[in-house]
């Protein structure tokens, strides 16, 4: 049986590859879905990759996941800093927790070295671009065994 892992994206990560480029790189967010999904074959996981502008959408997945997903990889960009509603929703999941950055927060503006979502994070990877994302399934396949 495949075991499922649900990733959530936050806002502007629509805009990936052509929104500052020189903090976030220039693949598209099609292309590190498109990562994940080769690399969570490669090690026998299934994903469910999302992508929302809207705090409360958030939230109703992270709900949602509860019961259907193993565990949760989130980045949830500029929210990581403002949400406690989703530090809550992130409470009530079960399962471990990744939290993403494709930029190292800690070197950026000190608003965004505070995050709420690293409350609840089993782990938490910053600063290594798009590769974060794999390296949090290989991660999470890890906290799943």
């Amino acid at each position: 049986m495949t075991t499922q892992v649900s990733i959530f994206n936050g806002p502007n990560l629509n805009l990936l590859g052509q929104r500052q480029p020189e903090i976030y790189g220039s693949d598209s967010l099609q292309d590190v879905e498109n990562s994940c999904k080769s690399m969570a074959d490669s090690i026998g996981l299934k994903i469910d990759f999302r992508q929302t502008n809207y705090e409360g959408k958030l939230v109703d997945w992270i709900q949602e996941a509860r019961g259907v997903s193993a565990g949760i990889i989130i980045n949830p960009a500029a929210y990581s800093h403002t949400s406690v509603a989703i530090l809550d929703a992130l409470n009530a999941f079960e399962g471990p927790v990744v939290e993403v950055h494709i930029s190292n927060i800690h070197k950026r503006e000190e608003f965004r070295h505070h995050s709420y979502v690293s409350k609840r994070a089993d782990a938490v990877i910053a600063g290594c671009g798009v590769d974060g994302y794999a390296m949090g399934l290989q991660h999470m396949h890890r906290l799943l065994k």
